[in-house]
């Protein structure tokens, strides 16, 4: 079937042909759909989504940008989002109930079953961020003493609610977590062969309160594609599946880089984020960066002197504090990196600086010996201002990466998040350091 744009789409709903709609819908994958149609405006994409079957409307509804997830199950009856609710895993019904008010909470789970409302309002009392929050709640657990036949069976039956089809894990009758048994495993065996013998330990489990990025680095070093979550007695009371890790990966990485650019970090996509919710995000960062660069004016003005006697000083200024606000960022980003996939810790830190010196050295020599010839040869300046300047860039770049290389870490020592030590702050530092080298250098060569 050739792709359909959203335009002929919505040309056959104003059309009325439902039917050729229908079938258009019925050809397509359920994350095309839910790209689809979720583009459509408010009234449009209610009578598109009620086209679908209702086995593929809420595999659709999960792969919806949250906000239209919330406008479209607001708009549906109460016998259609009931359905919905009930289709869906209860960590995604949890994430959908999340930021809702209250009372459309209340009004939305009053026609779910009881044990589905308990499910999900067990999962929102979970802090944010934590494993329990993103855990699901419909997973087989097989017990100890079954034979293999015995558990393919409960499998069978509980098909619908199974989440992870790799493997089941194990409990005893006070459901505390036991091992797990691969369905290869199962497949493999004679059918009378007990779960016992073929189970295997679980190597990592994750409490209800583990953080998010705790869980995601287990995902990532182990290559897990299910997690057991357990609560305080050790009972299995949930799993973690790798469709949820990818999107905290996602949601992890973004608010780094938000943070790394001086931006206090969002939950929403750009396009999403109203103006006046962009500028309060922004503002305080910058309000701060502006206050402690005022400190770059107050040096400038107490080398007034200098600069009113070698004028030519003034037009070198910018390229030193960029020269030495990139290499900063440089060595904070990637340290704020190696941070975060765990390659360094605070004990590294000796290595780290003395890494960062040696390269600091290279890259200072590097751009001063360009800078030098283009000073003499293209510039005219004579050879002292030449050395003035080279040597201030040397030891501006060599200040900037030690300085972006260690405050992450010192950072991170002390339970603040490195990424706030990022480009712009170091930045702001490295700017003022460079200042007074560069004029400390032109008062002791130049003699003013």
């Amino acid at each position: 079937m050739e792709d359909i744009t959203i335009e002929k789409f919505e040309e056959l709903l104003d059309e009325k042909k439902l039917s050729d709609a229908k079938n258009v819908l019925k050809e397509m994958n359920e994350v095309d759909i839910a790209e689809l149609i979720q583009e459509l405006p408010e009234n449009k994409l209610v009578k598109a989504f009620r086209l679908l079957p209702k086995v593929v409307a809420s595999d659709v509804f999960v792969n919806m940008d949250e906000d239209v997830q919330k406008n479209l199950i607001t708009s549906l009856t109460k016998s259609e989002a009931t359905n919905i609710i009930e289709d869906m895993f209860t960590d995604d019904a949890a994430d959908l109930f999340d930021e809702m008010p209250a009372v459309m909470v209340t009004k939305l789970l009053s026609g779910v079953s009881k044990e589905t409302r308990t499910q999900i309002n067990r999962l929102l009392k979970y802090p944010d961020n934590s494993a329990g929050s993103l855990m699901a709640m419909e997973y087989i657990h097989l017990k100890k003493g079954l034979t293999i036949k015995a558990s393919l069976d409960r499998i069978r039956s509980q098909k619908d609610d199974f989440v992870s089809y790799d493997s089941c894990f194990v409990t005893d009758n006070s459901r505390t977590l036991l091992g797990y048994v691969t369905i290869k495993d199962m497949l493999i065996n004679d059918p009378e062969t007990m779960i016992d013998d073929i189970m295997q330990e679980c190597e990592h489990k994750v409490n209800t309160l583990t953080d998010q990025e705790e869980v995601a680095t287990l995902f990532k070093d182990y290559n897990y594609s299910t997690l057991p979550v357990v609560d305080m007695e050790d009972r299995l009371v949930g799993v973690i599946t790798i469709d949820d890790i990818v999107d905290i990966m996602e949601q992890e990485t973004t608010e780094d880089i938000e943070k790394m650019a001086a931006i206090t970090p969002s939950d929403k996509p750009y396009m999403k984020t109203g103006v006046f919710e962009t500028w309060k995000k922004r503002i305080p960062w910058l309000l701060l960066l502006m206050i402690s660069a005022t400190f770059t004016g107050q040096i400038i003005t107490h080398f007034e002197s200098a600069l009113s006697t070698y004028v030519v000083l003034t037009a070198f200024i910018p390229m030193l504090m960029d020269s030495g606000g990139n290499a900063g960022s440089q060595a904070s980003v990637s340290v704020i990196r190696s941070l975060s996939l765990n390659e360094i810790e605070y004990k590294d830190s000796f290595k780290v600086l003395w890494k960062e010196l040696r390269v600091a050295i290279l890259c200072g020599a590097t751009l001063a010996l360009a800078n030098f010839a283009k000073l003499l040869f293209i510039d005219n300046v004579g050879l002292t201002i030449a050395l003035v300047v080279c040597l201030t860039l040397i030891v501006t770049i060599t200040i900037a990466k030690l300085i972006g290389s260690i405050l992450p870490i010192l950072a991170n020592k002390l339970g603040f998040d490195p990424a706030v030590m990022a480009s712009p702050f170091i930045t702001t530092l490295v700017d003022a350091a460079s200042l007074i080298i560069y004029f400390r250098f032109a008062t002791i060569m130049l003699g003013i």
